[in-house]
C-alpha cells in the first residue's frame, strides 16, 4: 500500500514515560549530533504523514519550538505508552475524522528510517489487520507502528476497567503482523535508555556510520 493510500495519517510521538534510567527528564530533548532526538524524530515523520501530535505530561511549554501540538495523559500515574496511544488516537479521531490509522513512534530513537510509514502500510490491505509493528535484529518494537484508529475504544476499556499496562499484552489482543527492518549500518530503532547509549549514538554519526548523515 502506498503511503498517500494510507493518508490521512497521524503520528503520535511518545514522550509520556519518566526516562528514569537517564536521570529524569525529557529523553527527546537530548542532543544528538547537534539536535535534539525529537527535532530529528518530526523531522523524519513530517513528511510520511499528514499530521503530529506529541504526547508528554507536564509543562507543554517546554515544546514550543517543534510546533507540534502537546497533548497530555487523561489517566493518571504515569500508566506508559499505551495511554499515549489512546490519548493519540482519541485526539486523531477528533482533529482528523477521516483518519483511520495513526502511527506511534518513540522520542527517544533518534536513527528512525525515511520509510517507516510506506513500509509499515505495505500490510493493511487486508482489512482484518489492526496493528503493523516493527521488528529488527530479531526482536519486535511494539512502540513503533500503525494502529487502526478504531481500536480506541476497546483500549480505553482494557487500560480503564481492566488495568492493563503491558503493551505486549494489548497486542496480543490485537489481529497484528510485524514488518522488520535492516539492521545495516545501525540498528533504526536503536533508542537512547542511558547515559551510555547516547555515547553510542553520539558515535554511529561521527563514524559516518548512518546515511541520513553523510
Amino acid at each position: 500500500m502506498q503511503i498517500n493510500e494510507l493518508r490521512p495519517g497521524i503520528g503520535i510521538l511518545l514522550a509520556g514515560g519518566l526516562a528514569r534510567r537517564m536521570g529524569g527528564g525529557d529523553k527527546g530533548l537530548l542532543q544528538v549530533g547537534g539536535r535534539s532526538i525529537l527535532e530529528r524524530t518530526v523531522e523524519c515523520l513530517a513528511s510520511q504523514l499528514d499530521g503530529l501530535v506529541l504526547n508528554a505530561n507536564g509543562d507543554p511549554s517546554r515544546f514550543d519550538a517543534l510546533g507540534v501540538p502537546v497533548v497530555s495523559d487523561d489517566i493518571d500515574g504515569f500508566p506508559g505508552p499505551l495511554a499515549g496511544l489512546l490519548t493519540g488516537m482519541e485526539w486523531a479521531a477528533e482533529h482528523y475524522p477521516a483518519c483511520r490509522w495513526v502511527l506511534t513512534a518513540p522520542t527517544d530513537c533518534p536513527f528512525l528510517p525515511p520509510d517507516l510509514v510506506a513500509r509499515l502500510a505495505e500490510p493493511i490491505s487486508d482489512e482484518t489487520i489492526e496493528a503493523v509493528l516493527a521488528g529488527s535484529a530479531g526482536r519486535v518494537h511494539p512502540v513503533v507502528g500503525l494502529w487502526r484508529v478504531d481500536l480506541r475504544r476497546r483500549l480505553r476499556a482494557a487500560l480503564v476497567e481492566e488495568g492493563l499496562r503491558k503493551v505486549g499484552d494489548w497486542t496480543a489482543r490485537c489481529k497484528s503482523i510485524i514488518v522488520n527492518f535492516e539492521t545495516t549500518p545501525c540498528d533504526p530503532f536503536f533508542n537512547v535508555n542511558t547515559p551510555a547509549d547516547l555515547v553510542l549514538a553520539e558515535r554511529l554519526i561521527a563514524a559516518g556510520r548512518l546515511a541520513s548523515e553523510q
